[in-house]
């Protein structure tokens, strides 16, 4: 029987992407899962590909009433997932302040305010999605790295506070996913080839590879405190 049969499973930022590749592979094991977005529109497209019976609901993790709204009841959550954040992209003297501020607030304290207001049932786990550009900065996303950085070290510290929860983070590398769908298809699919040139594995990741790693942690009683790196070989690639 799957580690996730009958398990309640809540995925923040689970309408696109990583989180709706961890959505869709929850359910596929039997869990009761619930995608949750700020967008209804998003929500909707969700339900609209992921296994029937998927729920879904809708929360703004920058807001403080919402948030502590939508965990008002008494549900437990048996795994929560806190993936997908809005966070602009410049270099620290061009970047509009309050676009560096919204993106801090959007991936950094959304899963600060998500972690202090979940209930957790026995044997529960948390799971953050950070980015590899925590140990790999560049110029022009400095505020990227440090939001990466500043979730890994919550999580760490939240495996601390939280437990017996068990939390961790998964950190990824460039993954093929709808953040990239602005740059247009040409250009897009010119940095995937470019990146997959330069990275071991001789390919970009796919949102189903970090879905597996968070549900391999997340099932795994022993894990906790980790931040796993998933980034086909970046780190160690010139």
């Amino acid at each position: 029987m799957s580690a996730f049969e009958g398990k309640s499973v809540l995925v923040l930022g689970g309408s696109s992407g990583i989180g709706q590749a961890v959505a869709g592979a929850a359910a596929e094991r039997g869990a009761h899962v619930t995608i949750a977005s700020r967008t209804e529109a998003r929500l909707d497209a969700a339900l609209k590909v992921l296994p029937q019976g998927v729920a879904a609901a809708q929360i703004n993790l920058r807001e403080d009433t919402d948030v502590e709204r939508f965990f008002g009841d008494d549900r437990l959550w048996d795994h929560i997932v806190i993936s997908g954040a809005e966070t602009p992209m410049g270099s620290v003297r061009e970047l509009p302040l309050a676009d560096a501020y919204a993106a801090m607030d959007s991936k950094f304290w959304g899963a600060y305010r998500a972690a202090r207001a979940a209930k957790f049932a026995e044997k529960a786990s948390l799971t953050l999605v950070s980015g590899f550009l925590s140990q790999r900065p560049r110029p022009g996303i400095g505020l990227q790295c440090a939001i990466n950085a500043a979730v890994e070290s919550l999580g760490r510290a939240l495996a601390l506070e939280l437990a017996p929860v068990r939390v961790n983070t998964v950190s990824p590398g460039l993954i093929a996913t709808p953040l990239w769908d602005d740059m247009g298809q040409d250009a897009r699919e010119g940095m995937y080839a470019r990146a997959a040139g330069r990275l071991p594995v001789g390919r970009v990741g796919q949102p189903e590879d970090v879905a597996s790693l968070i549900l391999e942690l997340a099932s795994n009683g022993f894990a906790s405190g980790s931040t796993v790196f998933l980034e086909g070989g970046s780190l160690v690639a010139a």
